[in-house]
């Protein structure tokens, strides 16, 4: 099966050199050490969609700096967070334009970054009582230091899914997508459920259609912010479709023949398909190889 966008970097994470202050201080203080470039977190590229990286010296004088790992001559890769600098809110066009062009471990290690800077900016203040938090554990915790609540970057698990009936699946449309753009059905896990559970939830909400026979594809870190998407495929039991407006402005039921010419991007494909960074591309392409 294809890897799915956002996976596949090749540092090392270097969890043996996050509560090692001695070993962080000779990290930070490496003439070689890289910092990632972000403005309001969108990465900056070069024409091949490599990232582009500076000297810690670029740094605002009192960032928090998080270290990203090491690479194979173990020179520490680090971003920053500046404190006076305001969450970021939605995603720009540009970033998508960017994204097309990265190699997988590039946009696999920007993932990883923009979503752990994303979680600093915000989430400064503790949620216990209140207080301002600080960076700990290399830049990939925040500590209270008023009640010693320790704090870690969430990650919110999403399924999404394929449902089949007498070999088609069934896509949606939300408001404000691109033109004639439709994917898998998704949506978040909820607590005290399984994946199992959300898919056959999330499907009869949405859709209006009870699935069974669910099995598990593959899964994909989403940072925006900073999502698990859980990517399966079930068995529709019927194909009568009942769209919740609120979820989806549309839905149908597409052959493997369309499924295929949408992933071509071929003139009259009945839907424009997911990006290939997106596992919802990566879930099509599997199930058409599962025939």
């Amino acid at each position: 099966m294809i890897r799915p966008g956002f996976t596949g970097c090749t540092l090392d994470r270097a969890d043996r050199l996050r509560h090692d202050a001695e070993a962080l201080a000779a990290a930070a203080g490496d003439w070689r050490a890289r910092l990632l470039r972000l403005a309001a977190l969108d990465p900056e590229v070069d024409d091949a969609g490599r990232l582009g990286w500076g000297s810690l010296a670029d740094a605002a004088e009192n960032a928090e700096l998080v270290l990203l790992g090491l690479d194979d001559r173990q020179v520490p890769h680090f971003a920053a967070v500046d404190p006076d600098e305001p969450p970021v809110r939605g995603r720009s066009p540009a970033l998508f334009r960017m994204l097309g062009l990265m190699p997988p471990e590039e946009a696999s290690l920007y993932a990883a970054a923009r979503s752990v800077v994303d979680w600093h900016m915000r989430h400064r203040f503790c949620a216990v009582c209140g207080y301002g938090t600080q960076a700990f554990r290399a830049g990939w915790a925040r500590k209270c230091p008023n009640c010693a609540a320790e704090h870690f970057p969430r990650t919110d698990p999403v399924v999404i899914m394929l449902i089949e009936h007498d070999d088609r699946v069934l896509v949606g449309r939300q408001p404000g997508w691109p033109p004639e753009r439709y994917s898998a059905l998704a949506g978040f896990l909820e607590p005290g459920e399984s994946i199992e559970e959300a898919v056959a939830r999330e499907t009869l909400e949405e859709a209006g259609v009870r699935v069974h026979g669910i099995r598990y594809v593959a899964s994909q870190p989403w940072p925006f912010p900073s999502s698990l998407m859980i990517a399966c495929i079930g068995r529709a039991e019927d194909d009568a479709l009942t769209v919740d407006p609120n979820e989806l402005e549309d839905a149908l039921w597409v052959p493997r023949a369309g499924i295929r010419a949408a992933l071509s991007e071929e003139p009259g494909a009945p839907f424009a398909a997911p990006p290939p960074y997106a596992i919802a591309h990566t879930l099509m392409r599997a199930w058409l190889d599962e025939a």
